[in-house]
């Protein structure tokens, strides 16, 4: 499916004018912010807000010998999360770093502040797979031997399958 000409995606053109704003609190683009909820999980991504990012000064950029010191995060919440929050940091750092790919965030710093909660926007489940589909993604997954492997690609086997099926209706 193309695109006409001139004609852009919504995320495209806000995740342009969003990511100078991104630079200036700290953020490499909008990226973390528009997938705040997927990577901290349903219980922070709706109730903490990340404001910016703190980088320590960097003697010297661009040496893949020393990769740089990871920043400190700062998040608004509200006061009983932030008590949770600050005893799942670790854990949360964790998730953010390996969205990132790297060491990015060392520490979380959290403000208590009030945050509107957004509510979740619920997906509509997906179609079940016709008997056809589902024995081509069985083909497939021959291959695969181990069995957590075969499973979890088969579920986003089936969801690709199932997504680009709808996306061509």
């Amino acid at each position: 499916m193309h695109a006409s000409k001139g004609v852009k995606s919504l995320a495209d053109l806000v995740g342009k004018a969003m990511t100078p704003v991104c630079r200036k609190r700290g953020f490499a683009s909008v990226d973390i912010i528009a997938s705040w909820a997927d990577i901290v999980g349903e219980r922070y991504g709706t109730r903490v807000q990340p404001d910016r990012l703190i980088w320590p000064r960097q003697p010297e950029r661009g040496d893949p010998e020393n990769p740089p010191e990871p920043a400190t995060l700062v998040v608004h919440t509200d006061g009983a999360t932030a008590l949770i929050l600050s005893h799942d940091s670790a854990q949360v750092i964790e998730r953010i770093n390996t969205f990132y790919g790297w060491r990015a965030i060392g520490r979380i710093k959290i403000l208590q502040k009030p945050v509107l909660v957004k509510q979740p926007v619920r997906k509509k489940p997906l179609r079940d797979l016709t008997q056809t589909e589902e024995q081509q993604l069985e083909a497939r997954l021959e291959g695969v031997e181990n069995d957590r492997l075969r499973q979890a690609l088969r579920k986003l086997g089936a969801q690709v399958i199932a997504r680009s099926a709808e996306d061509a209706a």
